[in-house]
């Protein structure tokens, strides 16, 4: 019984009590921090997208030299 306490319930317990004291420090965040987050993402998405779009650009003359486009 002392092995099924240290390898199960111990560690089942100290993960509740992380967890449910993560849960209770969160907070939601206001108006400013939430614009703020979401004008960083946006701003992220936008150069990966552009980053993809040139790395697409120079790929296809490329890839047509090396094929031999017709």
């Amino acid at each position: 019984m002392s092995d099924v306490n240290t390898m199960v319930i111990e560690p089942l317990s100290k993960f509740y009590k992380d967890s449910s004291y993560l849960v209770k420090k969160c907070t939601k965040p206001d108006h400013k921090e939430f614009a703020r987050i979401a004008r960083a993402t946006g701003i992220g998405f936008l150069i990966m997208g552009f980053i993809g779009f040139f790395v697409k650009i120079i790929h296809i003359p490329i890839n047509n030299i090396l094929m031999g486009g017709s």
